[in-house]
């Protein structure tokens, strides 16, 4: 096992990020993220049960509680804001941040709809914005697939949503007889010579040619290309798709928690 040893007297950020699929926790120590945990998001658990997971895998890092003195949470998931918002002030001692259009005013970004806008949208574009300073198309491969396009100015122009990879098959599987469970791996071939393959070439190339087609419709309607970012848990499964990427940034919405906690902690 590999454990993280932690410099005394460093002060961390703990950020949450709560999606639909997973809740993702992870740990800064002023200089880089050191330390990334997933958890289930749904069904939803007791506080009991997000606060030992926390503790253990504190525990297993060799991090101490003490040490995290900064909290920033964003959730798209209303049934958790509360448990999200004081499970965690049990154990560490620390003011929190819960992003919302309410601070959305003090960012270098903005937005027409900030009540519509996911609050994971907001950080990707935070993080974007603040680290390419250019127009960029993020693309971000969970539990939907978003095209977020930011203007070199910080302004969200438009966000386009699909459902994501693991929602698609399973939406397939599910309400489709005699169809089997198909892992999220891309075949050789885009013809599919069983049923497994059939699925996956179906499914897994049809959104590599949907994500080549948007970012092409995209940008013809913008007049110009852009600098195109991928993040999300599941960007890195589409691998023919990484040349039309000039990043694959698995961290970039932890990235841009932190910022925006840089921003309106005071």
């Amino acid at each position: 096992m590999l454990i993280f040893t932690v410099p005394k007297n460093t002060l961390m950020l703990l950020a949450i990020d709560a999606g639909n699929t997973n809740i993702v926790f992870g740990i800064h120590d002023g200089e880089s993220w050191v330390q990334e945990w997933r958890f289930n998001t749904l069904p939803v658990k007791s506080q009991i049960d997000y606060e030992m997971f926390l503790r253990l895998n504190f525990l297993e890092s060799n991090i101490r509680m003490g040490d995290v003195t900064r909290v920033i949470i964003s959730s798209v998931v209303p049934e958790l804001n509360t448990i999200l918002a004081e499970f965690w002030s049990a154990i560490i001692d620390a003011e929190h941040v819960f992003v919302g259009p309410k601070y959305y005013d003090q960012l270098t970004i903005s937005t027409n709809n900030p009540h519509e806008i996911g609050t994971d949208l907001i950080a990707n574009a935070m993080a974007a914005h603040t680290l390419y300073g250019t127009e960029v198309i993020i693309v971000d491969f969970g539990t939907a697939l978003t095209f977020t396009i930011v203007d070199a100015s910080g302004n969200i122009n438009g966000v386009n949503i699909a459902p994501g990879l693991k929602t698609a098959i399973a939406a397939l599987v599910g309400n489709t007889a005699q169809l089997p469970d198909v892992l999220l791996e891309l075949p050789a071939s885009v013809i599919g010579t069983n049923t497994i393959e059939a699925i996956q070439a179906g499914v897994l190339w049809g959104y590599v040619s949907m994500v080549e087609g948007m970012l092409d419709r995209i940008q013809k309607e913008l007049g110009k290309e852009t600098k195109v970012i991928a993040t999300g848990g599941l960007s890195s499964i589409l691998h023919p798709l990484h040349d039309r990427f000039d990043e694959v940034n698995p961290k970039l919405t932890l990235e841009g928690l932190r910022l925006i906690h840089e921003l309106i902690k005071d």
